[in-house]
């Protein structure tokens, strides 16, 4: 016949193997989580290293042989109108920090006060940005340069210093971002790009809500091989001008 004292020791004993046992469970699923979040972060940070690395010698050779272009088209844009040769703009990069982001300037140096009396002749559908196909404010060189997207070749000094990379979202203006829907903010979740996938499909002919769309895509299937894939395409892109204006 058991005492009292007999019983509660053997209950202390029950317990005690019960949530020993759970606590030996709870430390596993714990680990096992850590083990799983190490392993993403691992995944997650080794793919941006790879893109960084890429973007950073891709830049820095293709800097140098673009050198005599950079001159030439320098040359140009200083015959034609008074004014600097590059334009330089603050754009909206990854989570929303801003940065000066650099072109050769492709129109007159009064374009963004008279930007204002064109607005209502934008022909960009969903009205975020401004586009028009014979805007005014363009100069002759500027509209050989746009075309053929030479305009954007000083950005790659923005990919050497980590503003921008070779492929992702066009970086907005913040008045742009200012009217973006959440839907439309997942564009800054990664870092923007000189070219990117609506580029190579049909460039400004592609409506506002169409190009968030193909960005995103594009950020929730990114990798270097489709990195390099939207680069070689890039080429024949801007080789026939399609859509750029």
């Amino acid at each position: 016949m058991s005492t009292p004292q007999t019983h509660d020791q053997k209950l202390r004993e029950v317990l005690i193997e019960r949530y020993a046992s759970l606590g030996r469970s709870g430390l596993r699923q714990r680990l096992r989580f850590y083990a799983k979040r190490l392993s993403w972060l691992t995944v997650v940070n080794g793919s941006y290293l790879v893109k960084r690395l890429f973007d950073i010698v891709a830049a820095a050779i293709l800097l140098v042989l673009l050198l005599p272009v950079f001159t030439g088209v320098a040359l140009l844009i200083r015959l034609e109108s008074p004014g600097p040769v590059l334009f330089r703009q603050t754009r909206v990069g990854r989570w929303g920090q801003l940065f000066t982001m650099w072109k050769f300037r492709s129109m007159y140096i009064d374009a963004e006060e008279r930007k204002a009396a064109l607005m209502a002749q934008n022909e960009m559908a969903g009205g975020v940005i401004f586009k028009m196909k014979d805007d005014p404010r363009v100069t002759r060189v500027g509209r050989f340069i746009r075309k053929t997207s030479i305009d954007e070749l000083p950005q790659l000094w923005n990919v050497l210093v980590g503003d921008m990379s070779l492929v992702g979202p066009r970086p907005p203006v913040p008045s742009e971002v200012d009217q973006y829907s959440l839907s439309d903010r997942r564009r800054l979740e990664v870092i923007p790009g000189i070219t990117c996938i609506w580029q190579i499909s049909g460039r400004s002919e592609i409506p506002f809500d169409q190009q968030v769309e193909l960005d995103v895509q594009y950020i929730e299937s990114q990798s270097l091989a489709t990195d390099i894939k939207i680069l070689l395409k890039t080429v024949p892109a801007l080789l026939l001008g399609t859509g750029a204006y």
